[in-house]
Order: structure tokens, then C-alpha cells, then sequence
């Protein structure tokens, strides 16, 4: 298998690091050289962004993967959700699904939110997943009307505080877009919210309903996870 790191005079545990950082983390690249420069790594925040253009994609494919491999789809409850961002002066709009447990499966960025973007989501959905037990969405007509094509209209659930749980899903996403002062473009946006939402499924744990030994021994899972998507990428 081809060494991702070849040619690179850094080691790969730095470079693991530095992706791991600005990627998890609601930081900027002068921020990531800061506090890889306090621990004696002088890598400039250049570095760091080619670092992360060059292996940010590759690691969370393989996360995802694996996730994929050990997890059952059948009777999933997904919650969909859409909210406006800005894009290079312009506002789009970013559909997002989470399952019954928080995980988010697909985020996807639009110019808008009709029929046709409610329909192309549900359909990369599906693909992927196949058919959930339910679907909570807000009150958005557009969600009934691509249901209604594709024959899911009595899966559809709607209710006030049905979804929060993908409601609280953009708060990560929130922190980050005022961090990095906005994306740039489309292409852009889409990759980076791909690649956040597999590494935030990753390492985010309800540690509030877990015991301290059971969720270390999960966050330990975690890392071991990242070091070895990042070994084989």
C-alpha cells in the first residue's frame, strides 16, 4: 500500500495532529501554529493549510468507513433540518440529517430550498442508507412535496420540538463558519462539512449518560481510530 506520507520531511503523528486540531477544533491556522509552537513544532499556518487540503479528505473517508461497517441501518429514525449560511456574500442553504442518536449523516449545502433540493437530498440520503423507519423534519412544504415523489409521505413526522436534535446539530458548525469569517465558496463549504461531520461522529460521546471509565475507554477508541484511518489513508 502507498505511504500517504512519503516525501514529507515532517512525521506522520505531527501531521495526524495538526489535521486532527483545525479540523475538531474551532481554530485557525495561526491558532494551530501557536500551539504547535509552544510545543516546540515550528510549523507555519501555510503548512498547516496544506496539510489540511492534502490529507483533511482522506482521513475522515476512512473514519467513515469503518463507522459504516459496524453499524445497522435497519428502523433508523433520521431528523432533517436546513438553515442558512453565507457563501461568498451569498446566502445558501445547508440541509443536514442526524440519526435517532445524534450521528450526523449528511450534510449538504444548496441555493435553495425548494422541491428539487429537498428531493436531491433525500435521494443522496437513500442511496446511501437506504430507507429509515422515520423521518422528523420541521414544517418546510418542500419536505413533503419531495416525499410525496419518491412515496415516503407517511414516514414524515412533524412536530415542535420533534427536532431539536438536528436543530442542536448546527451549533458546531455555527462556532466554526464565524471562525473562519464565512466560506469562500460553495466547493469549499461542502468539503469541510463533510469532512468536520465524520470527524465529529468520531469523537463526540454523550458523556453526560456515560460513566468517566466507560467514556475514557470510548475517547481512547476515538484516537485509535483517527491514528489508524490516518495510517491507512
Amino acid at each position: 500500500m502507498r505511504n500517504p506520507f512519503r516525501y514529507f520531511n515532517s512525521s506522520p503523528e505531527v501531521i495526524r495532529l495538526t489535521v486532527m486540531m483545525y479540523i475538531r477544533y474551532p481554530l485557525s491556522l495561526r491558532q494551530v501554529e501557536d500551539i504547535l509552537f509552544e510545543r516546540a513544532l515550528d510549523i507555519r499556518h501555510e503548512t498547516v493549510r496544506f496539510w489540511w487540503n492534502r490529507f483533511g479528505p482522506m482521513f475522515p473517508n476512512e473514519i467513515r468507513k469503518r463507522r459504516l461497517h459496524h453499524r445497522s441501518f435497519s428502523h433508523w429514525r433520521w431528523h432533517l433540518d436546513e438553515v442558512f449560511v453565507r457563501i461568498n456574500g451569498e446566502t445558501h442553504y445547508l440541509w443536514r440529517a442526524v440519526d435517532h442518536e445524534g450521528e450526523v449523516l449528511e450534510v449538504f449545502a444548496t441555493k435553495r430550498r425548494d422541491r428539487k433540493a429537498a428531493l436531491k437530498f433525500l435521494k443522496r440520503m437513500m442511496k446511501r442508507y437506504s430507507r429509515p423507519g422515520s423521518i422528523v423534519t420541521d414544517r418546510l412544504r418542500s419536505y413533503g412535496a419531495a416525499m410525496k415523489v419518491i412515496g415516503n409521505v407517511a414516514s414524515q413526522e412533524c412536530g415542535r420540538w420533534l427536532n431539536n436534535r438536528a436543530e442542536n446539530s448546527h451549533q458546531p458548525i455555527r462556532r466554526r463558519e464565524r471562525k473562519l469569517q464565512r466560506f469562500k465558496s460553495p466547493g469549499s463549504a461542502q468539503r469541510f462539512l463533510v469532512i468536520h461531520a465524520a470527524t465529529f461522529n468520531a469523537f463526540t460521546h454523550q458523556r453526560h449518560l456515560l460513566r468517566r471509565p466507560h467514556f475514557k475507554e470510548l475517547r481512547a477508541g476515538s484516537f485509535r481510530t483517527w491514528a489508524g484511518s490516518s495510517a491507512t489513508a
